[in-house]
């Protein structure tokens, strides 16, 4: 912390070192910039994006130690040693996750543009509550916003990825 704040009020850019979707990397930033705008800028990684530039429509989650979190509002230097992961990494030996196969087979998206901000806070979800309610699913991703209004779509396709997962562990 003590390096991001001497970086951050001298205002000269700085390299941080972290591991983006399981391999280390490292990054020349500028003190403003956000870890989403080093995700697209830097690693051309663009599954994240903006809409609303303020942390108010999920579009822009990404997964830091574990935790989503507004990539629009997460300052790249607070991700020196951290460990970040974005939805391009949720397939695993070229597999969906779960819950990307639910979205699919729910067609719980149509421009697409809110879809792996929705994926993400899902994943989430689940790992919280392996079998949430209707009303916990609407609560929990109320911070999401779908311009498609897809979001009945998006409901089941979270109780889909839901019982997949049960069956997984039975």
């Amino acid at each position: 912390w003590m390096r991001f704040l001497t970086t951050f009020s001298s205002g000269t850019a700085m390299k941080i070192q972290f591991v983006l979707n399981g391999e280390p990397v490292s990054a020349l930033i500028e003190p403003h910039q956000t870890i989403l705008e080093v995700l697209r800028g830097q690693f051309a990684l663009y599954g994240a994006r903006e809409s609303c530039g303020q942390g108010l429509c999920g579009c822009c989650t990404v997964l830091v130690n574990g935790e989503t979190i507004s990539g629009c509002l997460y300052l790249a230097a607070m991700a020196d040693g951290a460990t970040v992961t974005t939805i391009e990494h949720l397939d695993a030996n070229g597999e969906l996750d779960p819950v990307q196969q639910a979205f699919i087979e729910c067609g719980a998206f149509q421009c697409g543009f809110c879809t792996s901000g929705f994926i993400l806070m899902s994943r989430q979800l689940l790992d919280e509550n392996a079998d949430p309610s209707e009303a916990e699913i609407r609560h929990y991703l109320a911070g999401n916003l779908c311009r498609c209004a897809a979001y009945p779509e998006i409901v089941e396709a979270v109780k889909l990825a839901a019982r997949r997962r049960k069956e997984a562990l039975a």
